[in-house]
């Protein structure tokens, strides 16, 4: 998760975010060339002489129609192969509904039976010692590594967002609609996220948990919560 000082992502526990990561750094460094460019030819303008041949000419002219266009196909085909990546769900191995409620979610295992539950902030009265504040939960979403997960989200009053950043996922939760997306945990860990849209007195209350762990222990895990 993020520390007070940090100016970056936090880790990439996915393929998605490790993907939006590479092209964060790759837009940076197409913006660091303009601004070199533009530094430049700024400089050079008002240190240098301006000649009319130099203003009239055709050459210029055609570098600086074709040379944004450029840019912008740089910038363009990542994006798009991410933006396709993130809409292409083939076959999961496990889904799960997320359920936006004031203020707590409520979690459906649909491929398992009787696998439900609501999960609420732990009240900093009830945390235990070296667990986060306003971002543990009760109840945590169990998830096993290496599987992709297909997640169906949903709200049960008014906007809600699901969101996990070390994951790569941020899906609105709309009464009334289903929405979905996808994640794959590269490895064990906990994963913390919170409600990303503003939904009420308790909006920043709300937190996600997503705990990834070995496929023996899920299974271990689900059979005695099922029970």
């Amino acid at each position: 998760m993020a520390n007070h000082s940090q100016f970056g992502f936090q880790d990439a526990s996915s393929p998605i975010m490790e993907e939006l990561m590479q092209f964060h750094d790759h837009a940076l460094m197409v913006a660091l060339a303009i601004c070199t460019l533009v530094l430049y030819l700024l400089a050079h303008m008002l240190t240098g002489k301006l000649s009319s041949s130099t203003v009239n000419a055709q050459e210029i002219e055609l570098v600086w129609t074709i040379l944004p266009a450029m840019v912008l196909v740089m910038l363009a085909l990542p994006s798009l192969r991410i933006l396709y990546m993130m809409d292409e769900i083939n076959e999961p191995d496990l889904t799960l509904k997320a359920i936006g409620h004031q203020w707590y979610w409520t979690y459906e295992y649909t491929d398992l039976k009787d696998l439900t539950f609501d999960s609420y902030m732990t009240p900093t009265t009830d945390l235990p010692m070296g667990h986060f504040r306003l971002l543990e939960v009760d109840h945590r979403v169990i998830v096993p590594t290496g599987s992709t997960i297909r997640v169906i989200v949903t709200a049960d009053d008014v906007l809600h967002s699901w969101a996990v950043p070390s994951l790569g996922v941020k899906t609105d939760a709309i009464p009334g609609r289903l929405n979905q997306t996808s994640f794959l945990a590269n490895r064990p860990g906990v994963y913390y996220g919170q409600c990303s849209e503003i939904c009420g007195a308790n909006h920043s209350f709300m937190p996600i948990v997503v705990e990834a762990t070995p496929l023996a222990n899920f299974e271990s895990w689900s059979s005695l919560s099922s029970s």
